[in-house]
This record gives structure tokens, C-alpha cells and sequence, in this order.
């Protein structure tokens, strides 16, 4: 558990610096756990850590892990870091607090039905492909604003943007480019920053960062986009 909290104590501590850089409040910066792939064992030492913000990539995984573990512990916060299909939509408003992968009118269409029936709205950002990768999903940059305004004729609430740089690659001018995308568009949240690059991410205007690696340490694929 200790390890956990040094792990945790580190990634917050950079945050916090990194924003200071910035002339940045360290409150508007909100830490996202990247639980995918870890079990309730590996989690629960981050809860008890004080961490209440986890990102889970697949529906299905979180649906199998997460109704105990909010159970154990009030006040958890789940986002939906990963791809989503639209026939995932209802189960997706009903476990998750956000969804950060809001990518394609097909979506927005199935997310508006669903939380009408649901009667409550996760907090949504889009995804942007800012690298204009093939293999990635997001929409391009160029329709960000026709999918913002089809979430807006079908009465979702978009609050902000998010994207994966490419790899490899300096990240600062895709941060650079997300943030003047969200404030061109009027959206207060941006998503972006991972563990290798989430300290250039808050000076370049992060509210939600996603770690994973950082905070869980290294295991099989679990290094993977955390």
C-alpha cells in the first residue's frame, strides 16, 4: 500500500509543479487513474491511497470490476478512456461518470438515446485524431466542428476535447493544438497527457490527465496508452 501512495504522492507532486510553471491552479487538474487491466487487488491500494478518479478503456471490463469496488469505497469517479461501440452506448451511460471518446455522429445519435432513457448525461468530450492517424480513433480535425454541432442538435452536452498524440513524437505542439481547438470551439475541458508527457500536457492546459504506468508500475500490456 505505501508503494502505491509514494507512487501517487510522486505523480500529484509533478502536477502540481508543473502547474505552478504554468501560473495554473492545481485544482482545475484532475488526476485519472488508468485501471485497465488491473484487478481489484491492484486497485485498491491507489483507492485507499486516496485516489477517486480511474479510467477503464472497455465497458465490459469495468462493468465486471467496478460495482464492488464503488461498493467498498463512496465517491469514485469512472471514465471511459477507450473506443466505444454504439451498441455499448446504455451500458456506457449508466456505469460511467465521463466518457472521453465521443468520436463520430453515429455515437452521439446512440449516447442521446440512451441517456434519455437513462435520465442523466455523463460529462462527454470528443475525441479529436489530432495526429491524423489512420490506426487511431477520433474525429479529424476538420469535422470536429459539424460533430459538435450534431451533439448539440441531438441535446448532448459536449464539456470538452480529448486526444492521443502520436508516439514517439513531441508531444507540446498536439497539447498546443487540442487546447487552442477546445478554446476555439468554447469547451472548458481538455483531456490530454499521459505518463510518459502528462507534466507538458498541464502546461499546456490539461484538465484531466489519464496515468497509468506512473501509478500502477509496469505489467504486460497494462504499459500500453497509460
Amino acid at each position: 500500500m505505501s508503494e502505491a501512495a509514494d507512487r501517487l504522492a510522486a505523480v500529484e507532486a509533478n502536477i502540481a509543479e508543473a502547474a505552478r510553471r504554468a501560473q495554473r491552479p492545481v485544482k482545475d487538474v484532475r488526476l485519472i487513474a488508468v485501471s485497465k487491466t488491473h484487478d481489484a487487488a491492484a486497485i485498491r491500494p491507489l483507492i485507499a491511497a486516496g485516489q477517486r478518479d480511474f479510467g477503464e478503456n472497455r465497458v465490459q471490463e469495468a462493468a465486471a470490476k467496478w460495482p464492488g469496488l464503488r461498493a467498498e469505497t463512496p465517491g469514485i469517479a469512472l471514465h471511459l478512456i477507450g473506443q466505444l461501440q454504439s451498441n455499448k452506448a446504455e451500458e456506457a451511460v449508466a456505469l460511467f461518470d465521463a466518457i472521453h471518446s465521443v468520436d463520430r455522429a453515429s455515437l452521439v445519435h446512440a449516447l442521446a438515446k440512451a441517456c434519455a432513457k437513462a435520465g442523466r448525461q455523463p460529462q462527454l468530450f470528443v475525441q479529436v485524431n489530432i495526429g491524423d492517424e489512420e490506426q487511431k480513433g477520433g474525429c479529424a480535425v476538420a469535422g470536429l466542428p459539424a460533430l459538435l454541432a450534431a451533439a448539440a442538435d441531438a441535446g448532448l452536452t459536449i464539456d470538452g476535447l480529448m486526444a492521443i498524440p502520436p508516439a514517439d513524437v513531441e508531444p507540446a505542439p498536439y497539447f498546443a493544438l487540442l487546447d487552442e481547438l477546445a478554446e476555439r470551439s468554447g469547451l472548458p475541458l481538455r483531456s490530454m497527457g499521459m505518463s510518459g508527457d502528462y507534466e507538458t500536457a498541464v502546461m499546456l492546459g490539461a484538465t484531466h490527465v489519464r496515468v497509468g504506468t506512473a501509478l500502477f508500475g509496469m505489467r504486460g500490456q497494462a504499459q500500453a496508452k497509460g
